[in-house]
């Protein structure tokens, strides 16, 4: 059984993390699925309006999970990718682990130990229980983290733990024609990771001023930036790809904390997948996914983001030569084939 937050589809962490992988894990076991919120209601969770019918959503999304306990005896694995229930204490995985008996496989990619929360959900900051992530870890059977930084904190509270990147299917990533009139910088993220550009813009008004690109966005949510060169996408799973493949450098601006250091680099990732060059900020994981100068950038200062960027749109041929180490990089080590057998190996 596998118990999500999201629906099926929606979201990158469940997408990239396990949802590619259930095809080739359904040859061995019967699987069912069950995500916290359903279409509707994750649509209008990140809105401003729409607080009665949240309430009611969350209500009706609670009480289906309670009635989903009555379900886990008839499985061997429950498989709980970041939480039961978006707030509130861990009660259905102590059910699950403790009363039923039954083998959690705990997986998250984000430090979500940590407050963070969106400006559209504020008011629920001090109900999400975040120090409940120690106790899931404990009453877990294994522990599947994105990167090593999470892992490190998993490994307090349980010994079996297991780092498995959140990865691409190299047969969904494609390249495609690129017909750029310009040459491109681009990124791509949710709405709540956008604050990172702010990092950016300065550079980006000032390469501005030498040459002439178009800075593209690709999101859920248009930003609202001062910046002359910018061209905003709204993200579509359907098109995902197609837009992806209109970046011609692909940037990844993060800030230094401890939630940053919880990524798991995927916008590095899918750039790299496509042969674009990546340039991302030396933060957690980025340093192990590139190494400097060889497969992409790391940049940790507005004088390194200019420098880099200067060059990569002067220089077609370091582009190409940077996109092909990169797509490489992800091949070997971020694809669906590079970890298959760690993720069979889960259910051992």
């Amino acid at each position: 059984m596998f118990i999500t937050p999201y629906p099926k589809g929606k979201a990158p962490s469940q997408r990239f993390r396990f949802e590619q992988y259930l095809d080739f894990l359904s040859h061995d076991f019967y699987i069912e699925e069950h995500s916290f919120w359903d279409d509707k209601s994750w649509n209008a969770l990140y809105k401003s309006t729409n607080v009665f019918f949240k309430t009611y959503a969350f209500t009706l999304a609670f009480i289906k999970r309670i009635f989903l306990i009555f379900s886990v005896k008839n499985f061997d694995y429950v498989f709980i990718h970041r939480e039961a229930t978006p707030i509130g204490p861990p009660f259905i995985e102590f059910i699950i682990a403790k009363i039923l008996k039954k083998k959690i496989i705990f997986d998250f990619d984000d430090a979500i130990w940590i407050h963070n929360v969106s400006d559209k959900n504020k008011a629920v900051k001090y109900l999400k229980s975040n120090w409940k992530v120690k106790h899931i870890c404990k009453w877990s059977y294994k522990v599947i983290c994105g990167n090593i930084f999470l892992a490190d904190y998993a490994k307090k509270y349980n010994s079996k733990v297991m780092v498995i990147p959140t990865t691409i299917d190299l047969k969904y990533h494609k390249k495609l024609p690129n017909n750029n009139k310009k040459i491109t910088i681009g990124w791509t993220g949710t709405h709540s990771t956008l604050k990172h550009l702010d990092l950016i813009i300065p550079v980006i008004k000032k390469l501005e001023k030498e040459f002439d690109f178009d800075f593209i966005i690709i999101s859920d949510k248009k930003p609202e930036f001062n910046v002359s060169s910018l061209k905003f996408i709204e993200w579509k799973k359907e098109t995902e790809i197609e837009d992806l493949n209109k970046i011609d450098i692909g940037i990844m601006p993060l800030y230094d904390s401890d939630w940053e250091k919880g990524k798991c680099g995927f916008k590095g990732i899918q750039y790299m997948s496509l042969g674009i060059p990546a340039v991302m900020s030396p933060v957690g994981v980025n340093t192990e996914i590139i190494t400097h100068g060889k497969n992409g950038f790391l940049a940790k200062n507005e004088k390194e983001w200019f420098s880099i960027l200067s060059e990569l749109i002067r220089n077609e041929k370091l582009r190409k030569t940077i996109g092909q180490e990169g797509k490489k990089t992800i091949k070997d080590t971020y694809s669906i084939p590079a970890n298959k057998q760690k993720y069979l190996s889960i259910f051992k």
